[in-house]
């Protein structure tokens, strides 16, 4: 084992502070990666905070890892030292149940194994994540990251990125077709991103006016404003697809009312108690409301690859280590646009 520089938090009521953590040494199948950036996600406040209930203590949070590979296990041939990698949400899965062999390993039926806060089946306790110098990782679980962009802007990719494409992937979206993304924030630029890339008509649907030039900025056709009901209504019955990036339990009605026949509402950003939903809007089209996560890691690879041919990164704002207190109250202020991104050379100082 050796140990390692992080960040972390003690307490649900505590900043996060330096500290010291382990990592295990390589084993023949794994990839050591020397951390340069790591994303701000608000999935890192939600286990700091214990707004889940399940947080184990110390937290390290961080899984939207960016690096370079500084060694590799004898078994390991897809990757060297130098590489630039990524790391996600997941650093381990069981690789035998139906889901992992559908390369769904989101979905492991035996659980998969988390960047933090997951069981450590190495060094027993529970997984330490991306805000430290080092880390180590099975080579199933490690990405290629195009090295044609820039790189501390892919950081986010790991999982803003993924938790948006992976839902216009399996629900086909494709060229031509009219798709509202419901939220700009850290989820929502994403999903605009990877929505215009893709080709559709893409419409940002917001409460806020304020929002719009950002949104066409990003890829948006137009700009919906979720307030106006007479320009909801205009637009009733028009869309294939939407993509459903609020973060809280919100009323869905208004936005069922837009899908065309057969069509689709995937949530990606509420993961609590929704409003409820009146049966008839779904009954009287056939309509769907659906979910969905993260990808798996070959979806993933196919993301950071459409990435690279596309030139996609995040909106970021570089933050050192030592201003992570402040970043986690902005993002909870929605405070930034659109994602926080560590400049982990910071840690060392």
């Amino acid at each position: 084992m050796s140990k390692v520089k992080a960040y972390g938090a003690q307490a649900s009521d505590a900043n996060l502070e330096a500290l010291n953590i382990e990592r295990r040494e390589i084993t023949a199948d794994d990839v050591k990666i020397e951390i340069d950036y790591c994303g701000v996600c608000h999935s890192d406040i939600h286990q700091v905070r214990n707004d889940w209930k399940n947080s184990k203590y110390p937290v390290v949070p961080g899984h939207e890892i960016i690096g370079r590979v500084t060694q590799v296990g004898k078994n390991v041939s897809n990757f060297k030292e130098g590489d630039l990698v990524g790391v996600g949400c997941m650093v381990d899965s069981c690789q035998e149940c139906d889901s992992c062999k559908e390369d769904l390993e989101q979905f492991c039926e035996n659980g998969a194994t988390l960047t933090y806060n997951s069981k450590d089946e190495h060094l027993g306790g529970h997984t330490f994540g991306g805000y430290a110098e080092q880390i180590v990782v099975d080579k199933e679980f490690v990405l290629k990251v195009p090295e044609n962009i820039d790189a501390k802007a892919a950081a986010p990719l790991l999982c803003a990125g993924i938790t948006t494409y992976s839902p216009l992937r399996h629900w086909n979206v494709k060229k031509g077709d009219k798709v509202g993304v419901i939220g700009l924030g850290g989820l929502g630029h994403m999903g605009v991103k990877f929505a215009h890339a893709i080709g559709a008509h893409v419409v940002m649907i917001t409460t806020s006016p304020s929002k719009s030039e950002d949104a066409k900025k990003l890829g948006a056709d137009e700009v919906l404003i979720s307030k106006n009901e007479e320009d909801m209504k205009k637009q009733a019955g028009s869309f294939d697809f939407l993509l459903n990036t609020v973060p809280v339990g919100h009323d869905m009605n208004p936005y069922i009312a837009l899908l065309k026949r057969d069509a689709t509402m995937v949530l990606v950003g509420a993961i609590e108690p929704l409003d409820p939903v009146h049966g008839g809007g779904l009954i009287g089209g056939r309509k769907r409301i659906a979910g969905s996560v993260i990808g798996g890691i070959k979806e993933t690879q196919e993301m950071l690859d459409f990435c690279g041919e596309h030139n996609i990164v995040s909106d970021i704002e570089m933050i050192d280590m030592q201003n992570i207190n402040e970043a986690f109250d902005r993002v909870v202020k929605s405070d930034v646009k659109y994602r926080f991104v560590i400049d982990m050379k910071s840690l060392k100082n």
